[in-house]
């Protein structure tokens, strides 16, 4: 009985991978498969990276073989499957989750959770399943950008374990710190407190299957971002800036961070906040308030996509305080400016994605 390759797939079907609960073959985790007549030799990837589940996938994928093909020599080498090498389906934080997106900031007060809030409504406007984690842990402004403010998250369990249910609005699901804490009461967390809780809002909520994952960052760069990178496969970073120095600067910095060795996420694009005021009885005039083009020339000097800009306009103020999103305000300038940027966003998230499948294959 000749050995073929569909044989050798179809035998290796049989094997699940224990932590993502399918099997090895629809999850494109067999690789360099060889035959040569009844010697068999592949590598195969597992989402534990421990020795004892490297040899126990070893173990599993040779009896499969030798049951079904009967006298074959198997040798077969289990490698942990390296974080950028993950899909949704091979992820086990948030494997339903396709795209999952920071929107960070060098400093505060540049509108980051504006545009957070403004790009998850909108995204889902579009029809895309959204959900949205505020993790801004000191500063958590969701549930008033959603109009949230009196609710709170529910749970449910699933195969045993409770889990909490995000709350939705405008399509989108939302998770907040804000949710759990007064608005008048200061939360003081340590580092290692914050980057404990803000993991809960990953690991302990039941998101589902979504497209996008917006995750609004506090500002600035420290633990809670370096816990974020750690914890959860991140698709890219979308950073925010205003025009001026002072706040291109910190871009910058922010920038950087992302780019680490360490770190290596890519960075989507530069969104320019408040980029020009006018007035509305004079709409052909534009006055450049904090200075023009900055982070669209930053952009630029740094070689990253620019996603757009958005005017100084107080219909966005106004949504925002009243919970419902500028982007749903149809046939304003703030809709309009918001719709080209999310043109922009999805085609770079697309992008980067049709790369990362072309280097893993």
């Amino acid at each position: 009985m000749q050995i073929t390759r569909e044989r050798v797939l179809e035998a290796l079907s049989n094997v699940v991978e224990p932590d993502l609960k399918k099997d090895i073959v629809s999850l494109n985790l067999v690789e360099d498969l060889h035959i040569d007549g009844k010697a068999v030799r592949f590598k195969v990837k597992v989402s534990n990276p421990a020795m004892h589940s490297r040899k126990r996938m070893e173990e599993a994928c040779e009896f499969a073989l030798q049951r079904v093909l009967g006298d074959v020599e198997v040798d077969v080498q289990a490698l942990a499957l390296e974080k950028n090498e993950q899909t949704a389906e091979t992820r086990r934080v948030l494997p339903g989750v396709k795209h999952i997106v920071a929107v960070a900031s060098g400093k505060g007060g540049v509108g980051k959770s504006t545009v957070a809030a403004n790009l998850a409504a909108g995204l889902a406007l579009r029809g895309y399943a959204v959900g949205l984690v505020d993790a801004d842990i000191y500063g958590p402004s969701a549930p008033i950008m959603f109009d949230l403010r009196d609710e709170k998250p529910t749970s449910k369990e699933v195969h045993g374990k409770q889990y909490i249910v995000p709350v939705e609005n405008y399509g989108v699901k939302v998770l907040s710190i804000g949710f759990f804490a007064d608005d008048s009461q200061a939360i003081v967390w340590r580092g290692p407190m914050a980057a404990k809780a803000l993991g809960q809002l990953f690991t302990d909520a039941w998101w589902g299957d979504l497209d996008y994952m917006i995750v609004d960052l506090p500002p600035g760069t420290g633990d809670i971002h370096l816990s974020l990178v750690q914890q959860v496969p991140l698709t890219g970073a979308v950073i925010v800036s205003t025009p001026q120095d002072v706040a291109l600067a910190d871009a910058k910095k922010g920038v950087s961070m992302f780019q680490l060795d360490s770190i290596k996420v890519p960075v989507l694009g530069m969104i320019e906040n408040m980029s020009f005021f006018t007035p509305p009885d004079m709409p052909e005039k534009r006055y450049y308030i904090f200075g023009q083009d900055g982070a669209r020339q930053l952009a630029s000097k740094l070689d990253v996509p620019f996603l757009g800009e958005l005017p100084i306009v107080q219909g966005i103020r106004e949504a925002g305080d009243v919970g419902r999103p500028a982007v749903l305000q149809e046939d304003t300038p703030a809709a309009k400016a918001f719709s080209t940027i999310l043109d922009n966003f999805v085609r770079e998230v697309n992008a980067h994605v049709a790369v990362k499948e072309s280097q893993v294959q």
